[in-house]
Formats: structure tokens, sequence, C-alpha cells
């Protein structure tokens, strides 16, 4: 978790000194920093699993790579609602929160088309947030289909196991729904807790309200792959922003850490993918370090 959280603290202070130069700023991750996402994909990985397969821990590789895992919690049926599990993982000491993404064909039409809308954070699920933080509209029904759920399995989790430590993960539409629980876990969790938040494909969630919420408030990584077309919607022309994170994959197999919202650089997704039709959707089920997503 140190070198995780490295990255992160990098972006925050890149942030806190604009003057910097942008690509300058860019580095390279260490193999070591790399090895540190591993389980964590896994564990978006098996997002992709049926709650039951998830609850008997019971799903192939993505199962044998954190076989330690101690699942407290799944649902969802893989059609309306997102699959989704929670459960403890006793080597990295952290209740893991994991859902279900979707394959590039079926997400791009929910980012990509007209039928979506900027709206505000639901105020019961959500309290005290600012109305002028606004998310696609798409992702927060997702999101609060399985919130209360969530956070009842989170705060088992957190009792049975004697831990303060959350991590949130997902890949796809499952990392957008992750992105929006964690901004609705901390509010309904004990002071003191800490939270990590692993994004892998994550789309734009909201507006740039959200995006400075984020970057005060959460502890975010969201890695693309390559040429990965989803993390490049919806477009910033809509009014969507990119919180800070980022950590792209290059084509040649260097991870830039890119500084800053929605990084231009050619070395960061947005720059590398300027528009969706340079993309390249069969990179947005990876590999991320060997890791593809799927069951």
């Amino acid at each position: 978790m140190a070198s995780i959280a490295a990255v992160i603290l990098f972006a925050t202070a890149v942030q806190a000194f604009p003057s910097l130069s942008t690509r300058q700023s860019i580095t390279a991750l260490a193999t070591s920093q790399i090895d540190q996402f591993t389980p964590y994909t896994y564990y978006a990985s098996a997002g992709y699993c049926t709650n039951t397969q998830t609850l008997a821990w019971d799903c192939g590789t993505n199962c044998d790579a954190n076989p330690g895992f101690k699942p407290v919690a799944s649902g969802g049926n893989g059609d309306s609602v997102q699959y989704w599990f929670v459960g403890y993982d006793p080597n990295l000491d952290t209740v893991i929160v994991s859902h279900q993404g979707t394959n590039p064909s079926e997400i791009l039409p929910l980012i990509t088309d007209a039928d979506f809308f900027l709206t505000a954070l639901d105020s019961t699920l959500f309290p005290g947030i600012s109305s002028d933080i606004e998310v696609h509209n798409g992702f927060q029904d997702a999101q609060a289909s399985t919130a209360t759920d969530v956070l009842a399995a989170v705060e088992s989790a957190m009792s049975t196991y004697d831990t303060t430590s959350v991590t949130m993960v997902g890949h796809s539409l499952g990392a957008a729904i992750t992105l929006l629980d964690s901004v609705y876990l901390p509010l309904w969790l004990p002071a003191g807790t800490t939270f990590t938040t692993i994004g892998y494909g994550l789309p734009r969630v909201g507006n740039q309200a959200f995006a400075d919420y984020v970057d005060a408030n959460l502890h975010l990584t969201h890695i693309n792959n390559e040429e990965d077309p989803i993390p490049i919607c919806p477009g910033m022309f809509l009014g969507f922003v990119h919180p800070a994170g980022e950590v792209h994959i290059e084509d040649s197999g260097e991870w830039a850490s890119c500084p800053g919202q929605d990084n231009l650089s050619t070395q960061c997704i947005v720059g590398d993918v300027s528009e969706i039709w340079d993309g390249d959707e069969s990179d947005h089920d990876g590999p991320y370090n060997g890791v593809e997503m799927g069951c």
C-alpha cells in the first residue's frame, strides 16, 4: 500500500504547485509499484463473477489469486443490478468492495448517447454534499441500487475483522459505481476509517465540482490501458471532468503517473486518445499487468 499511496501523494503535490510542467512531472512507476496493484486488479476482475461464486470465493483464477479472502456479502443479478461483493483481505488488512463492470459494447452507448444528464447527488444517500456536485444520472442510479446493502456489508466486515481500512475497486461501469461508493461510504462510516479507491478503465463520472471534491477528499488511482476509449467518455464538452490520480499504461508497457485532471499529455489517456474513434475497445479489458478483466 505504501507505493500506491506514494503515487496518490505525488499527484496531489503536483496539483499544489501548478507552475510545474505537466509533461515534466509525469513519472514512470517502478515494477515494484506496478505489482502492488495486482491483488486489487484481481478483485476488480472478480467483480464480474456471480454473487454465488464470490460469496463462496470459488471463481477460478480471480479468487485463487487472493486465496485468503474472507467473503462477507454479495449481491446483484448481473443484469438490472451489477454484481458486487464485500469481504476482508487479511494480508492487506482491508475490507474489499468490488463492483461488476460491463463490456465496451454495452457501456459505450450509456456514456456516448444523449440518454443521460448531469444531476445532483441524492441528498438521502449523500447528506451534506453540495448541490453543485453533479454526476452521470445512469451511474448514480446504478450505485443507488446497491448502496445500503454495500454499506451494511462493509460495517459488518469492519466489525467482524476489527479493521478500519476500506479499499474499493472496480472496472468500467464497476469503476464508476465504485467511485460513487467512495463518496458515499465515508459519509456513513466512523471517523478514523481510511479509504482507498482503485478504478480500471474509469469513464468520467461527474462535473468539475465532483472532480474537485474527489481530489480534496479521496485517495483515488484510476488506471487506463493503452488506447481504451472508455476513459475519455462522456466528453469534456458535456461538462464531465476526471479527478486526478490517473495512471496510463502506454503501448511500451510503461505505467505513467499523470498528475492533474484530464492531463493532455500524449503520455496520458486524453492526449493519447483524443477522439473516441482513435481508441481500441479491445484495450478496455486489459491486460493490466497481465490481468484481463472478466470471470
